[in-house]
């Protein structure tokens, strides 16, 4: 059985931007669509819930108008947020969620609800910051080989097809800084750019041989992968990025590459933590 989309929302508007992006989504992938709320414990306990469900109800009324024919259930929740929305990602194709709420997600800020949930929770969390106004035809992909990028690549090439968009892939390596003592080293770290743009080139082929349907175009560049991601992401409908990563991204851990691009980047941002570690191809 398919897994459905969840969406958390709480009445605020990117809450609101977050419901229709998942019934679009959920439309396109012909999914079902879930839409929950985490009402404030207190609240709950006091039976003070109306707030609570006149936001999921005037959410699940939105996403209904937008897909009349897609089905659409509701789930009023009480507790911790982050561990509610953790609970459902377990069953859910993906969780989608604004990036800055009210009510159920009080004193949430841009980055906080991605951070927590990108580090815990399985599958695609996907972070909604506004309506989308212009749509570019494309989803970007950061991709370092590493078993996290794996299941990006795999989440952007389904979305690439639903969408019939070009799928961008980035790799951005990142050089270290020079100093008096290693100026010299200049034409070998030109060296070892060059060895990492072959092997991110030869790592994007066997994903374009088994995705002939998708136009896919790849990118190598020597720059900070949360810069480069961002300024991607200008041209994309959706930027996808693992939760950690490896080699172009080394170092990297949620709260860094993922944490960055949730705040710098200029198009809804899904962070994909992998249900299960599974080698890439280029790990074989």
């Amino acid at each position: 059985m398919a897994r459905p989309i969840v969406a958390g929302t709480d009445g605020s508007a990117s809450a609101i931007a977050a419901v229709e992006w998942a019934a679009a989504d959920a439309r396109r992938r012909k999914l079902a669509l879930r839409v929950v709320h985490v009402c404030e414990q207190l609240l709950f306990s006091m039976g003070k819930t109306q707030y609570c469900a006149g936001a999921l109800e005037a959410a699940a009324d939105k996403a209904r108008a937008l897909a009349p024919d897609m089905e659409v259930s509701t789930e009023l929740l009480s507790g911790n947020v982050i561990e509610s929305l953790v609970a459902e990602a377990a069953a859910a194709d993906s969780i989608v969620l604004g990036s800055r709420g009210l009510g159920g997600f009080a004193g949430m800020v841009l980055g906080s609800v991605g951070l927590g949930m990108a580090g815990h929770a399985a599958g695609p969390v996907v972070v909604v910051r506004g309506p989308s106004v212009v749509q570019h035809g494309q989803v970007v992909v950061g991709y370092d080989g590493s078993g996290h990028s794996r299941a990006a690549m795999e989440y952007a090439i389904e979305q690439a097809r639903a969408r019939e968009a070009r799928l961008h892939v980035v790799y951005a390596w990142n050089m270290p800084v020079l100093t008096s003592y290693t100026v010299g080293y200049g034409s070998l770290l030109e060296e070892t750019f060059e060895q990492e743009v072959r092997a991110a080139r030869e790592r994007v082929l066997s994903w374009r041989d088994e995705n002939r349907d998708i136009e896919i175009t790849d990118e190598q560049v020597c720059e900070h992968p949360v810069s480069a991601l961002a300024k991607a992401s200008a041209s994309a409908d959706l930027l996808v990025v693992g939760s950690r990563g490896l080699g172009g991204f080394a170092s990297a851990v949620l709260g860094s590459v993922s944490h960055g691009v949730l705040y710098h980047a200029a198009c809804p941002v899904a962070v994909v933590r992998p249900r299960e570690e599974r080698p890439g191809p280029a790990d074989r």
